[in-house]
């Protein structure tokens, strides 16, 4: 649709001309401010994590709310790639990057889909699934790499770099999302990827491969790559791509927009549940719904649950004391889990948790963000049940229904409130898993035995007493025959079916 078919009231809003040229990075620890225009990940000052502020935010609050609705919902029939994706949402993401530095490669605006009839009946609760997996490298990581790949790429344009190795640690998804968007800033950006040695599926090991990332496998776990990717990061010139990098939470933010625009900005009754992780996820999302509620855009925050597996919990466990003062952040030591982005024991926006959970609920008047944890067990269960019942929910989204669950028997959702579960990632990647639960082939360590009714085999099928068709050798007319009557035989027999 061209500019001139729209409203004449809005079509000075659609297509973004005043960047802003305020923003910058916040430490959370010191409050100290940097320039936007370098690679920075941690303040210099005292080491703690920064966030992406906007010192032009004002003019978008005096913007009213209706006006806003209407922008972004006028914006969905564009056709200017740079705002087909997660930058729909411009304004509240990066306006300091101009559109011409904006790539898109097909991310954001997943489908929310209604839980079929029966399992909602199962669960007792109307509930959706946010399909994140559908996003271009099959998980929810490709948001945030829009923003902080154009975020790159704009420093290319403008001759502040002139080329850049992107490097992250990661459990899968991660490293498939770097690869894929550095792949297509050739030949400026090049990407590698260090990996837990035997801790990545091999259809996520496959993705950065595919790509032509470099890639290491490290021993140990997520956060052990963590620590060689943040020395890498600060004693040579190389582009940080972990959640740690706060371009990446500003891309991921559009989930919660996105959800907001679902919802017809409507939100007194949503809420939204999605695993922890790094909780770079879960930062963007409080920070997300905190900018549109503060424009206007969104008259009440959503409630948010956070979940966690009993095997990498630290986030629960700092929640789970009820006095804010007493409070104390630990580490842990994971254990396997089948939701593997959620194995880290030392979640690195775990200080942005903290500060944007306080914003969340001083603004709402209330407590509107809440966490829970989950057994395995539950986790694979409740995937399985899922998929069984129409959905292409991953592990994480399985996590994501065990919570749900979780949060109704603790009464943190009531019949009359519409959770969202963010099913982060794509089934297939996690293929290999659903295989160990029919096979019934757990490590022990995972602690998951396997419900028969949710198992699934195949069943061979091979007549006896009569010739069989092999590859290159076909049947006689007569055989073959006789091959189609006894297998179709074999076959209804199995199925219970009856000749009509």
């Amino acid at each position: 649709m061209k500019i001139k078919d729209f409203p004449k009231e809005i079509q000075e809003f659609l297509i973004p001309t005043r960047f802003s040229t305020g923003m910058f990075y916040r430490c959370l620890g010191c409050e100290r401010e940097y320039d936007i225009y370098q690679l920075l990940y941690t303040c210099p000052a005292c080491g703690q994590v920064l966030l992406i502020y906007d010192s032009n935010f004002g003019r978008y609050k005096k913007i009213p709310g209706e006006l806003w609705r209407k922008i972004f919902d006028y914006r969905r029939m564009l056709n200017v790639p740079a705002l087909r994706g997660v930058f729909r949402y411009y304004e509240f993401i990066a306006p300091i990057i101009p559109l011409e530095a904006i790539f898109y490669l097909g991310e954001g605006h997943t489908p929310m889909i209604e839980a079929s009839a029966l399992l909602q009946n199962i669960v007792g609760q109307c509930f959706f699934f946010k399909n994140d997996g559908q996003n271009p490298s099959a998980s929810f990581k490709d948001r945030g790499m829009a923003s902080a790949f154009s975020y790159l790429k704009f420093l290319l344009l403008t001759k502040r770099l002139p080329s850049i190795l992107a490097i992250c640690a990661s459990t899968g998804d991660t490293s498939a999302a770097a690869a894929l968007y550095a792949a297509y800033l050739q030949p400026f950006v090049k990407s590698a990827v260090l990996l837990p040695q035997g801790k990545v599926t091999p259809q996520q090991l496959s993705q950065p491969l595919g790509s032509g990332a470099r890639v290491f496998e490290l021993p140990g776990v997520f956060d052990d790559c963590m620590k060689v990717v943040e020395a890498l990061s600060e004693n040579y010139p190389v582009a940080l791509l972990n959640s740690k990098n706060a371009w990446r939470i500003l891309g991921q933010e559009s989930y919660a927009y996105e959800i907001a625009q679902d919802f017809e900005y409507d939100l007194k009754n949503v809420v939204v549940i999605l695993p922890i992780g790094n909780a770079g996820n879960i930062t963007a999302i409080m920070s997300g719904f905190i900018k549109f509620f503060e424009a206007g855009v969104i008259k009440y925050l959503p409630k948010i649950i956070g979940v966690q597996s009993e095997h990498a919990n630290p986030v629960y466990r700092y929640f789970s004391e009820p006095d804010p003062k007493k409070r104390r952040f630990e580490t842990v030591t994971v254990r396997p889990s089948v939701a593997q982005a959620a194995m880290i024991g030392n979640p690195v926006s775990m200080p942005r948790v903290i500060y944007l959970e306080k914003i969340y609920s001083l603004l709402a008047r209330e407590t509107r963000v809440f966490f829970a944890q989950v057994p395995e067990q539950a986790i694979m269960d409740w995937q399985l049940l899922a998929n069984r019942h129409g959905h292409i929910a991953c592990t994480h989204g399985g996590e994501g229904l065990a919570g749900l669950i979780a949060a109704m028997e603790a009464g943190l959702i009531s019949e009359e409130e519409l959770p969202v579960i963010d099913s982060t990632a794509h089934a297939l990647k996690f293929a290999g898993f659903q295989d160990m639960y029919f096979q019934n082939t757990f490590p022990s360590d995972f602690k998951i035995t396997p419900v028969e009714k949710l198992s699934n085999r195949p069943t061979r099928i091979k007549p006896a007493g009569i010739k069989l068709p092999q590859p290159g050798e076909p049947l006689s007319e007569e055989d073959m025959g006789i091959f189609i009557k006894n297998t179709s035989a074999a076959i209804a027999d199995q199925l219970n079916l009856r000749p009509k």
